[in-house]
Order: structure tokens, then C-alpha cells, then sequence
């Protein structure tokens, strides 16, 4: 398990920890005032995406559902192109499944116990912790991967910090630190030091931070070296054939199914695999679609978390269908305000915009 440090007097790296806060704090929407809900919110965007991207999304989402209320009511296609290029979509449909607990159970307002957060979709230890600390100044840690690397390097933990037991000692290290004064401040303080010092890659800024005197990795030359991490699996790969379908002006959409990635956005229809020009006319020919033209758009690639697309697209230039109620067939307008269309199709969709 991660080595405590025992000489560490707490009460300073308390004090060494949050002065150098109040010094280099990042200016955050989400940090004007203490909300609960806006504190929520920007801690569900901020899971596995980087400050800068999620601002503006953040922004843009506060004043469309400025509260609990309006998330728990909002249309579901509305939410998800609230959400369109962010990611991770099921982040969003969590927001309004607890938006809509809080409204039935609690009256609106945000449990302010770590134990009750937890029980609401898309709320782990983490967020719970983040919540309770600054929106009701809980003494509970907030420890994420970030702050995981912090503690590793902190404690010259040479154990994976992926392994649970690990996590949990991490986090026993770090629950006798937190001011009781400041709590949510020092979680905070720990957010920004490992977005700005503390950093991933085996390149962290010693010279800069508050803790470098106490730091057990920098002293043993450890702090290129960790944090130890579980090997990851390589992603399953995918091939798709994507079909652009377009007819009198609009294109053809379908809406994926709940229960699976990219769970309820819209997506151009397809097929599995890479189809060679001969078998994408055999494939049109089965669909019953008359074509006047057929023109292949090139190759597009995403990767989500376990897996990557590799992806070649058709544009097609419907004359006839024999069952287009198959599709939901779009105008550009309405592509680009309503249908929430997943980051993957970016490359098919500016394909389409520049002469749609």
C-alpha cells in the first residue's frame, strides 16, 4: 500500500496548499458562487474532458436549464444537442435521470450528504465528494485521478493507482489533511495542482509546488516514475460503412438505441464492415434505393474509450426509395439545431455542410 508519510506535519500542508491556492486559483464559471447544481453540473462535463473544451459547453448549458427543474423537464433530443460534440453522452441522460430524483425526492434541492449523492445516476464517490465539500463545505475527500497522481508521488506510492485497495489508501492519507474550515478549497486546491503542476506523463513542474519540500517521490528521484499505472487493454476495432443519404434537400438520419454507446443521438444510417463500391450498390439495391449518383467521401476515424471506428462514407443522391419512412429525413436547419448528430460523423458531417 502507498507509504504514509509520517513526518508530514498536516496542518501545514493544509496552509502551504492553500496559499498557494489563493495565489494561482483558476478563474471558472462554475467557481462564482457556490450552486450546488452549477458545481454539479460542470463536475459531471469535467469527467474525462480537459477545462478548456468543457467551459463554453458549461456556459451554453446554465443558461439553457438554469436549474434543477428545467434539466428534469428539458427534451431529451434538446439536452443531448446541448450536449452534441462533448461526449460521453450518457453523462447527460444520467444529469436528467437524478435531475428528475431530486425534483421527486429532495424538492429541488441538492442532498448534501456524500451518501445520498452517491445513490443518484452518474454520481460516484468523487462527484459526491466534490459536491459536499465546496457547495456545503463537507470535510470529505474529492479524489480522482488527478488527485491519485498527487498522493502517489506525495507518498512514493510504487503500487498501481488503478487497484482499489490502493485508491483506498490514498484517499485514508489524504481524509486526515482536509481543513475543516476549508475543505471544499482544498479539494479545489488539489483539482488545480494537478492540472497545473502536478501533471500526467511523467512531467510534473517540482520547482513549483507548494509541496515539493515534502514530496517523497521528488526526494527519491521518483516523480518521472509515477504514478504506476495498469497496463490498458488496446481498443477493439471496428469497421463501418457510413451512408450519407440525400433527397430534395434534406439526408437521412435513424436514432440509435438506448442501452448502448451513443445511446438515443441520431446517426447517418449504415453498415458493418467496409463495403467496396460493388457491394454498396448491392446494399442500396436491398434498401430498394434508386440512386442518380454515388460518390465515396473517404476514410474518418474516432476513438472512444474501448474501442475505435474506422469508418468510409458514401454520399448518395436518392431519387427514389421505396420505404424512406425508415429514415427521418433532415433539413440543414434543423441538423444543425436540433439533431444531436455524435462527434464520430464530424468528418461526414462537414462533408455534408459545405454543399448541403
Amino acid at each position: 500500500m502507498a507509504e504514509k508519510p509520517t513526518t508530514i506535519d498536516g496542518k501545514r500542508l493544509q496552509s502551504e496548499l492553500l496559499d498557494w491556492y489563493d495565489e494561482n486559483k483558476r478563474d471558472l464559471p462554475w467557481r462564482i458562487d457556490k450552486d450546488p447544481y452549477k458545481i454539479w453540473v460542470s463536475e459531471i462535463m469535467l469527467q474525462q474532458t480537459r477545462v478548456e473544451t468543457v467551459i463554453p459547453y458549461y456556459e451554453r448549458f446554465i443558461r439553457a436549464l438554469p436549474s434543477v427543474s428545467d434539466l428534469a423537464a428539458v427534451d431529451d433530443d434538446a439536452l443531448l444537442k446541448l450536449w452534441e460534440g462533448l461526449g460521453y453522452y450518457r453523462r447527460a441522460t444520467n444529469l436528467k435521470k437524478a435531475a428528475a430524483i431530486i425534483v421527486g425526492q429532495y424538492g429541488g434541492c441538492m442532498p448534501q450528504e456524500p451518501s445520498h449523492l452517491v445513490q443518484l445516476p452518474g454520481i460516484g464517490p468523487y462527484t459526491a465528494g466534490a459536491i459536499a465539500s465546496i457547495a456545503f463545505g463537507q470535510r470529505v475527500p474529492a479524489s480522482d485521478g488527478n488527485v491519485f497522481r498527487i498522493l502517489a508521488r506525495l507518498t512514493a506510492c510504487e503500487e498501481s493507482i488503478d487497484r482499489q485497495p490502493v485508491k483506498n489508501d490514498l484517499t485514508a492519507s489524504l481524509e486526515g489533511w482536509i481543513p475543516s474550515d476549508r475543505p471544499g478549497d482544498f479539494n479545489e486546491a488539489l483539482m488545480d495542482l494537478g492540472a497545473t503542476i502536478c501533471l500526467p506523463g511523467g512531467a510534473p513542474l517540482c520547482e513549483r509546488c507548494p509541496w515539493s519540500a515534502d514530496c517523497l517521490a521528488r526526494i527519491r528521484g521518483l516523480e518521472k516514475q509515477l504514478p504506476v499505472r495498469d497496463t490498458k487493454k488496446e481498443r477493439r476495432i471496428e469497421k463501418k460503412t457510413v451512408m450519407l443519404l440525400v433527397s430534395k434537400g434534406r439526408v437521412a438520419l435513424q436514432k440509435r438505441p438506448g442501452g448502448g454507446l451513443l445511446e438515443h443521438l441520431w446517426e447517418f444510417p449504415g453498415a458493418d464492415g467496409w463495403l467496396a463500391p460493388s457491394d454498396f450498390a448491392n446494399l442500396l439495391e436491398d434498401l430498394t434505393i434508386s440512386a442518380s449518383s454515388i460518390a465515396p467521401l473517404g476514410a474518418a476515424r474516432h476513438v472512444f474509450t474501448h474501442v475505435e471506428w474506422h469508418m468510409k462514407g458514401y454520399r448518395v443522391d436518392v431519387l427514389s426509395a421505396k420505404n424512406p419512412d425508415r429514415w427521418t429525413w433532415v433539413a440543414r436547419d434543423e441538423l444543425l439545431s436540433t439533431y444531436p448528430v455524435p462527434t464520430a460523423y464530424r468528418y461526414y458531417l462537414d462533408e455534408l455542410l459545405q454543399e448541403f
